[in-house]
């Protein structure tokens, strides 16, 4: 329960979805919150919906952003030290599917603005958090991944370029930011049955394909995966437990995170849960560079 006692994070996204499930989890593990997301009166909601549940007007609060847009992202971090002080965790969970349908017939615009969302606005809130991580030497950088990071998904193309960029920039930065203490993993959260999910519902077959609409309508009917899993992993990557695990890609549904301290070593020195390239001997074939 007190996992993030003490620690002030940012949530992006943070006010519907899995991002509410984050932020709740959050404020229950002792953490303060600054839940943000494009629409005020999302963000608004969100809060008093919190503050009923018992959490504090000092614990959580909100302010409406647009990740994407570099003055709105200096304002959410400024906003943050100025009324804690201090910022240790950055959730990057804003994100939309964009537009759906064949590439060359999707919006241009619109699938330019998903990947700014998804990509663009990730990558600017790890940038504008950074000096502050780099001058305490520590921080937590959180990215919420999905299923276009590790599959191809026809039809909704912006969608699963921007979420496999996250992943490899997850990556990447982590090798980058490693002297200073700083902690960068990504989350795979599961099937969730959120707005996003009806997107596809809505959209039908002939927008997003026969195979990914039927199972998403699997999906709806079955319940989805629970988003408390994901947030109680977002939770365990906050915290002083996974000091020194970086660099990662983790199923909140299938990987065993809950004992990773048993594999620390293992995780640290590999590259298990990251991104790579299938070779021949991967699938038992006897071709390739990698042949004998």
């Amino acid at each position: 329960m007190n996992a993030l006692s003490g620690r002030v994070a940012i949530i992006t996204g943070g006010s519907e979805g899995l991002g509410l499930a984050i932020s709740r989890a959050y404020l229950e593990a002792g953490a303060c919150a600054l839940i943000c997301s494009r629409e005020t009166t999302k963000v608004d909601s969100a809060v008093a919906t919190l503050r009923g549940e018992g959490h504090t007007a000092e614990k959580a609060l909100g302010i409406a952003g647009d990740v994407s847009d570099p003055q709105d992202a200096k304002r959410i971090v400024d906003t943050t030290l100025n009324v804690w002080g201090k910022l240790d965790i950055l959730v990057n969970n804003a994100g939309v599917y964009g537009p759906k349908g064949p590439i060359d017939d999707v919006d241009w615009d619109l699938w330019v603005k998903a990947v700014g969302i998804n990509l663009v606005g990730s990558v600017l809130m790890c940038r504008t958090v950074l000096p502050h991580f780099r001058r305490q030497k520590y921080g937590k950088i959180i990215q919420i991944s999905g299923g276009g990071a590790t599959k191809p998904m026809p039809m909704v193309s912006a969608y699963a370029a921007s979420k496999a960029a996250v992943v490899r920039f997850a990556e990447t930065l982590a090798q980058e930011v490693k002297p200073f203490n700083i902690d960068v993993n990504s989350i795979a959260p599961g099937a969730l049955n959120t707005k996003m999910l009806g997107e596809i519902l809505q959209a039908g077959p002939e927008r997003v394909g026969e195979q990914f609409y039927n199972a998403a309508v699997a999906q709806h009917n079955a319940g989805g995966d629970s988003p408390v899993r994901a947030a109680a992993l977002a939770v365990f990557l906050g915290s002083s437990e996974t000091d020194g695990i970086t660099g990662k890609l983790i199923s909140a549904i299938w990987d065993p995170w809950e004992r990773f301290n048993e594999y620390r070593a293992d995780l640290i020195a590999t590259d298990i849960y990251t991104l790579r390239r299938v070779v021949p001997k991967d699938r038992a074939l006897g071709w390739g560079h990698d042949a004998s």
